[in-house]
C-alpha cells in the first residue's frame, strides 16, 4: 500500500477533523502564582469540607442518581424555580455542549461575538452547526442590532469573556424580543462577581436558557459542576439528549458536595465580596502603572499597557513564576487577562510588572 495514500485515505478519511479548544495552562512547578484560568483563590465553603469527610464510601460502588435529584432540588430551591426547570452537568462546558446539541439544529447560523469564550466555535464545528461571529464594537461591547437578523440561535457570556464587560438586563431583553423563535443562551459563568442575572427574565421568556457554574464563585473547579435554568420544556429537551448520550453524568461526590455548597450562603457572599474588593484595588494599581483596564464585572481583569507588547509582558511574567492569560488576535493581542488572586499574590504581580518595565 502506498504510504501517502494510507495517511490520507482509508480509515483516516472517516476522522472528524476539528480545531480543539485550548484551555489555560496548568503548570506543574511549585511556588508559582497562577492567575491564568479564573479559578477562585479561596477554598470552598467549610460545609463542603464537612460533607466530604462525612461521605459514605459504600455509596461509590453504586451508580449515582441519573436524575441528579438531590442537587437539582437544592438548585431549584436556591433559585426559586421548579425542579423541572434545572439541568445539571459536569461543569458548565458539559451543560453548554448539551445546549448546542439540543437547540442549535436549524440550517440558519447561530450568532455569538467574535471576541468571546473560544469554546463556542469549537462546539459549532464539532456538531456541524453553521455560525456567524458578530464583531464587538470599538469599546468591546455587543451590538444588539447584530442579533436582530434571522438566525438559528444566540449565545454569549454575560459578563463576556475575556473582556469581563457586563451587558444590562435591558440589553438581554432586547435580544430576546428580537429572537422569539430561537433559543437564547446566556452563559453566566461570572455573574456572581457583578451584575443582575438573566434568571430574573425566565418568567417572561420561554426561549431563555441561563447557564451557571460552580467553578468560579463557589471555588469548585476541580469538582466539575455546572447547571442550566430555563423553562420545563427546554430542560426536558436537554434531558432527552443527555439520556441519549450519557445518563450517569454526575458523580455521587459532585452531587453531595454541590448540595452542601449551596447551604452556606454567608461564606459564598464573603468570598465573592473579597474578590470584588481585590478587583477594585487591582484596577487602581494597574492603572497607576499605566495599564488601561476594561470595566470588569468578572473575577479577572482584561488590561493592556500602551507602552508594552502584551505577549512580551506575558512571557516575562511567566519566566518569573506568574501565569496570566494572553490571547493572540488583531484586537486583543495587547491585552492580558489577569485572574484575581490572593492579595499577597497580586502584590507580587505588581512588583514583577514594575521590574518588567525596565527590562523589556
Amino acid at each position: 500500500m502506498n504510504v501517502e495514500q494510507n495517511q490520507t485515505g482509508g480509515f483516516r478519511s472517516c476522522f472528524r477533523r476539528v480545531t480543539p479548544y485550548v484551555p489555560g495552562e496548568q503548570p506543574k512547578e511549585q511556588n508559582i502564582i497562577k492567575l491564568n484560568t479564573n479559578e477562585n483563590p479561596y477554598p470552598p465553603s467549610p460545609a463542603v469540607a464537612k460533607a466530604l469527610r462525612e461521605m459514605e464510601p459504600d455509596k461509590f460502588r453504586l451508580y449515582p442518581d441519573p436524575a441528579c435529584g438531590i442537587l437539582t432540588k437544592a438548585l431549584a430551591d436556591y433559585h426559586g424555580v421548579g425542579a423541572d426547570q434545572v439541568f445539571v452537568g459536569v461543569g458548565s462546558d458539559d451543560v453548554l455542549a448539551m445546549a448546542f446539541m439540543t437547540f442549535f439544529n436549524s440550517d440558519r447560523p447561530i450568532f455569538f461575538p467574535d471576541i468571546t469564550y473560544s469554546f463556542y466555535p469549537v462546539w459549532a464545528g464539532l456538531f456541524r452547526i453553521p455560525y456567524e461571529q458578530k464583531a464587538l464594537d470599538e469599546n468591546f461591547r455587543l451590538r444588539s442590532e447584530d442579533y436582530a437578523q434571522e438566525n438559528g440561535g444566540v449565545i454569549f457570556p454575560n459578563p463576556n469573556a475575556p473582556t469581563g464587560l457586563l451587558e444590562p438586563l435591558s440589553f438581554i431583553e432586547d435580544i430576546l424580543d428580537h429572537n422569539r423563535d430561537v433559543i437564547v443562551v446566556i452563559d453566566e459563568a461570572y455573574i456572581d462577581f457583578g451584575g443582575q442575572s438573566a434568571l430574573a427574565l425566565l418568567d417572561r421568556y420561554e426561549n431563555l436558557l441561563v447557564v451557571r457554574t460552580y467553578s468560579k464563585s463557589r471555588s469548585m473547579a476541580g469538582v466539575r459542576i455546572g447547571y442550566a435554568v430555563g423553562s420545563c420544556e427546554l430542560i426536558r429537551a436537554m434531558q432527552d439528549v443527555k439520556y441519549s448520550f450519557n445518563s450517569y453524568t454526575m458523580s455521587q461526590a459532585a452531587l453531595e458536595l454541590g448540595t452542601a455548597a449551596l447551604a452556606d450562603e454567608a461564606y459564598f457572599r464573603t468570598v465573592t465580596d473579597r474578590i470584588i474588593a481585590t478587583r477594585s484595588r487591582a484596577v487602581k494599581r494597574l492603572t497607576e502603572q499605566g495599564f488601561c483596564c476594561l470595566d470588569s464585572c468578572a473575577n479577572f481583569i482584561f488590561a493592556a499597557h500602551p507602552g508594552y507588547d502584551g505577549e512580551k509582558l506575558f512571557a516575562y511574567l511567566r519566566q518569573n513564576g506568574i501565569y496570566v492569560r494572553h490571547f493572540s488576535g488583531p484586537r486583543i493581542g495587547r491585552y492580558l487577562r489577569i485572574t484575581m488572586g490572593l492579595d499577597e499574590e497580586m502584590e507580587r504581580l505588581y512588583e514583577t510588572l514594575e521590574r518588567a518595565y525596565g527590562s523589556l
